[in-house]
């Protein structure tokens, strides 16, 4: 038997799809908020504040105007995770230059939350695919594929339209709806892998 892969629609994916509109407002309200800060704080509106506001008001353009661009374009969504990055670290450095430690650090952590989602969402230009092996099942997971061993794997259910995995570890059951229904032969050929490694009928 060889190996066979599956485009499949992963759940943890799709909440991170949809989470990331949420995520992008965030951090749109913080960078204004940081501008209107600043712009009570000065006589004279330097090319900081202004960079501030344009970016902010991108960000919200953005969410609002693109939400499915944001979901279908994932080039869009990684440009603006990296400017919302470095808008976080140069704010924090800014702010601890100023004497203010806290709210500096406050802000490299929001540049390192960013930046871990920038990591989880570069898996997004993939395909998620579900891959059957001889030593076990590879599943789409954040941020990186996850790899099940048969020895870890209770029951696999195999429809033309979905797959259900049932696991001995925490995640216990899990499901992944197929992007193409299966055929015959590739029904088949994942029953197989099922029968040999797991006595299942």
């Amino acid at each position: 038997m060889d190996s066979i892969s599956l485009p499949v629609v992963s759940p943890t994916f799709e909440r991170l799809k949809r989470n990331g509109v949420w995520l992008h407002s965030l951090a749109g309200v913080l960078i204004l908020a940081h501008a209107i800060s600043h712009f009570r704080s000065e006589s004279t509106h330097t090319l900081y504040f202004w960079c501030l506001l344009l970016i902010s008001l991108d960000i919200f353009l953005l969410v609002i105007a693109g939400r499915d661009l944001l979901q279908q374009a994932p080039r869009v969504n990684l440009f603006f995770r990296l400017v919302e990055i470095v808008f976080f670290f140069g704010i924090g450095t800014l702010m601890v230059i100023a004497g203010n430690e806290l709210t500096g650090i406050v802000h490299y952590l929001l540049s390192i939350g960013y930046g871990y989602l920038f990591y989880c969402e570069r898996a997004l230009r993939r395909t998620e695919t579900l891959s059957f092996h001889h030593t076990g099942i590879t599943i789409p997971d954040v941020p990186e594929s996850r790899f099940l061993y048969w020895t870890h794997i209770n029951n696999v259910n195999a429809a033309y339209d979905s797959i259900d995995i049932s696991t001995s570890e925490d995640t216990g059951e899990l499901r992944f709806d197929l992007r193409v229904n299966l055929n015959f032969d590739q029904l088949e050929h994942i029953k197989a892998f099922c029968r040999f490694y797991l006595g299942q009928p």
